[in-house]
């Protein structure tokens, strides 16, 4: 059975830093894009970052710049860096593997799901 569990999320106040982890089991991703995304109250899921098999990122707009994505495939891990955070990035947030090495901004064409971590961001 195939389980992405996040982990790292929190409170913290703006300006700060957290570090998200998604690890997976059940089966290995290291030739699959992975994916975060993030949801707040009453808004879509929205796109975040990805990264590909071979390792190339992208990013939404918003967090360009301000957050990292990377792949640990030795242990089956996603990590997320976000610094200087802003409320505006306070949402629950999921990380998500693709049956597929390329990425996709669309959470509709992830395969696979973690059951997401609160990140809240206080002014």
């Amino acid at each position: 059975q195939v389980q992405l569990v996040e982990s790292g999320g929190g409170l913290v106040q703006a300006g700060g830093s957290l570090r998200l982890s998604c690890a997976a089991s059940g089966r290995t991703f290291s030739s699959n894009a992975m994916g975060w995304f993030r949801q707040a109250p009453g808004k879509e899921r929205e796109f975040v970052a990805a990264i590909t098999w071979s390792v190339n990122t992208y990013y939404a707009d918003s967090v360009k710049g301000r957050f990292t994505i990377s792949r640990d495939n030795a242990k089956n891990t996603v990590y997320l860096q976000m610094n200087s955070l802003k409320p505006e990035d306070t949402a629950v947030y999921y990380c998500a593997a693709r049956g597929a090495s390329q990425y996709t901004l669309n959470w509709r064409g992830y395969d696979y799901w973690g059951q997401g971590t609160q990140v809240t961001v206080s002014s």
